[in-house]
């Protein structure tokens, strides 16, 4: 997915442990080969093209599709799979392949379980006895700093999803325009149980701008953002502390 995995789990029988890594990792490897769209072998990239139907694909084809078809709805459009009027769901298939390898991790018996796709981090249990996971957010305006740090304490299932300019640069999409998004933003953090919807939204917000964004974010529920403007400006939701520390 042109980007690194890190997996750091805790507890559980080892050899369970072992092979579920191993299952894990080949698994982000297999949604490599089946969503790339930068390869023109993928099922995604075939399916675009027409040359396949969703009902030729693997079954995680549709589930992914299905999932997004969610997020464009509950979004009101401003998240979308078409990038440049072709087929492209990367926008929500990073943040589900990694929650998805992170809870096989906890289904094998871990009892601590953080997994990071580029920088968006899927956090199951716990790392130790009285002891939550903790998430820098990098500060997008000062290279090295952190905007803020999300402490799990509390919370079974947690994740941190970024959006923004600081790493990719102009990336993100107006759906309504097919053009870069340009807004008074330069990173939208989310932070909810599931980072499959976490990543979503950090994307919609982020095209939306700060003042809709922080309003939309704001209504969803389970859900906090930390917002920062081009300016310099800090926008948060309501109970955002609830999750700093």
């Amino acid at each position: 997915m042109g980007t690194v995995f890190s997996l750091d789990v805790r507890g559980g029988d080892s050899g369970a442990v072992r092979a579920a890594l191993e299952e894990a990792a080949a698994g982000l490897c297999r949604v490599d080969e089946v969503f790339s769209t930068y390869r023109e072998d993928t099922q995604i990239s075939r399916l675009a093209r027409g040359e396949l139907e969703v009902g030729q694909c693997d079954p995680e084809v549709a589930e992914v599709l299905e999932l997004a078809a969610e997020a464009e709805r509950v979004s009101d459009g401003w998240f979308s799979t078409r990038y440049r009027g072709r087929l492209d769901p990367t926008g929500i298939v990073k943040g589900w392949a990694t929650e998805r390898a992170a809870r096989r991790l906890l289904a094998a018996g871990a009892s601590g379980v953080s997994v990071n796709g580029g920088g968006d981090v899927q956090l199951l249990g716990s790392p130790g006895t009285g002891r939550p996971w903790r998430v820098g957010v990098s500060d997008p305006l000062r290279p090295g700093g952190l905007a803020a740090v999300v402490s799990a304490a509390g919370a079974g299932e947690l994740a941190v999803a970024t959006s923004g300019t600081a790493e990719r640069g102009d990336h993100i999409v107006d759906p309504r325009t097919g053009r870069s998004a340009v807004t008074d933003l330069v990173a939208v953090t989310v932070v909810a149980p599931h980072l499959t919807w976490a990543d979503c939204w950090a994307t919609a917000a982020f095209a939306m701008g700060s003042r809709e964004g922080l309003s939309w974010l704001e209504a969803l529920p389970d859900t906090e953002a930390l917002l920062i403007t081009a300016g310099d400006e800090v926008r948060c939701t309501a109970n955002l502390a609830t999750w700093l520390g």
